[in-house]
């Protein structure tokens, strides 16, 4: 009887347990989609250094291949994709909204987050409206990894 018991003891903490780390993931998960959600929400009032902020010091930022920005990838640190995507953003482009967004959490932990850029070029003024995927990889609370993927020819056409 001990033994059923014992069992039936280290199986019912086995299942708790379980149920308590799925949670913590849950928890995990969630944090991690508002905390990319909020960096949305600071690009979108234009508080770009609230947004660095959350960038690992040591932070890889890639473009999209053949994405007029992709010429420094990778960026690394928080100054180079500021200098390097942001900055030159503002310069040529009379505006540059993120739409649609939905944020997808991978098994392996990043966060996904699709959407559409609806952007007017000031040299050209030429709209684009194209799609993109964002793929966030975090550690310890920070952005660490970046990799964006869009409709490149879209863009390039634009700046024509």
């Amino acid at each position: 009887m001990k033994k059923i018991t014992i069992s039936s003891t280290i199986i019912i903490l086995f299942v708790s347990f379980s149920l308590l780390s799925a949670i913590d993931n849950k928890r995990i998960e969630d944090k991690n989609l508002e905390f990319i959600q909020s960096i949305y929400a600071d690009f979108a009032k234009g508080n770009i250094p609230a947004a660095l902020q959350k960038f690992d010091p040591k932070i890889e930022w890639n473009e999209a291949e053949n994405f007029p920005y992709a010429d420094g990838n990778p960026y690394t640190g928080p100054q180079a994709v500021l200098e390097g995507v942001f900055a030159r953003l503002g310069a040529e482009w009379e505006y540059w909204n993120l739409t649609e967004q939905k944020y997808y959490e991978a098994k392996s932990g990043e966060i996904i987050v699709t959407g559409r850029y609806k952007a007017k070029n000031k040299t050209t003024g030429k709209i684009i409206n194209t799609q993109f995927v964002h793929m966030w990889t975090l550690e310890d609370g920070l952005v660490t990894k970046f990799q964006q993927y869009a409709d490149t020819y879209q863009t390039v056409e634009a700046m024509k």
